[in-house]
């Protein structure tokens, strides 16, 4: 079995897709449809930077996924034949779920533009903090967390892998934890570079913008399951989607659980659709499973080989 996993926030550079542009067509065609939808020269953005534009929120977000989707439609292959689940980091999700057909890819862009620009509006800029921890389990980053909160937000937002969980919460309460984690058991905290504390409490006020958007929002039922972020689980109902990807704005990304429930599926292969960052952790959770990451056109090449 294969699963098809899709990177969230930090996967961006400046350059990328340009050169799977200037090998496919099924490329140009997503980057074109995902700047008439956001009336703006996204993939200009991408190619040419500049970076610290690049890196905004509300341009990171819908450029990462038209990324992932069109190293898809590159690949010119039908989801069903060649993936047996589906699963995004965090923003990856919506990519996922546009690779399933839930979300059109003009939507997905509309609804990601929203989404950034909601989570960099909910906290002030340096209200917030986030860190990762290493070689910290979920059970000492939660006690981390709960030590160096002292009356403020301090939530577990991602737990990635066995070796790396990360905390979201006001700046304060995030150095106090950055503070203590080396000796109450983790090897080191590293404050991350983002400019906002993304899945915790704080992020309410984007939760309740994303809850308007998606009421609005038709889905489709994917055309392979869902592994949610917030449940770390399959799904294929829309109606669940909706009020995951509402939920999953405040609450933690069950990453680790969400491949390691996969892996114990059958899943044998995960394939990482336009990044090279999931790769590592998938291998730290399931180390015995195969994993393939799909971003240049040489990639796809390679894949579409090997699935044929």
């Amino acid at each position: 079995m294969r699963a098809f996993i899709f990177p969230g926030q930090g996967s961006q550079a400046v350059g990328m897709g340009a050169a799977l542009a200037g090998a496919s067509r099924a490329a140009r065609d997503v980057f074109d449809e995902v700047d008439e939808a956001l009336g703006q020269s996204l993939f200009r953005l991408m190619r040419e930077g500049p970076d610290d534009e690049l890196k905004l929120t509300e341009n990171a977000q819908p450029a990462i996924m038209a990324h992932s989707i069109a190293v898809l439609r590159t690949m010119g292959v039908r989801l069903p034949d060649v993936a047996h689940f589906v699963a995004g980091h965090s923003l990856g999700e919506y990519s996922a779920l546009c690779a399933a057909e839930t979300f059109a890819l003009a939507n997905t862009a509309k609804l990601l533009k929203i989404r950034g620009k909601a989570m960099q509006a909910a906290v002030p800029v340096g209200v917030g903090a986030m860190a990762a921890l290493l070689a910290a389990d979920l059970e000492l980053a939660r006690k981390i967390a709960e030590a160096a909160a002292q009356g403020e937000v301090c939530d577990v937002a991602n737990d990635n892998d066995p070796s790396q969980v990360v905390l979201s919460g006001h700046a304060g309460a995030i150095e106090r934890a950055i503070g203590m984690a080396k000796e109450m058991g983790a090897k080191r905290a590293v404050q991350l570079p983002v400019s906002a504390p993304f899945h915790c409490s704080l992020m309410q006020p984007a939760a309740d913008a994303m809850g308007d958007a998606l009421s609005y929002e038709v889905l489709g039922d994917p055309a392979v399951p869902l592994f949610a972020n917030v449940t770390a689980a399959p799904t294929r109902d829309p109606d669940s989607i909706r009020n995951q990807l509402v939920e999953q704005v405040t609450g933690m990304v069950r990453w680790r659980e969400s491949i390691a429930n996969m892996a114990a599926a059958g899943v044998e292969e995960f394939v990482e659709i336009g990044g090279k960052v999931l790769g590592p952790m998938v291998k730290r959770i399931a180390p015995d499973v195969k994993v393939t990451s799909v971003v240049k056109i040489e990639d796809v090449d390679a894949l579409a080989k090997e699935i044929a």
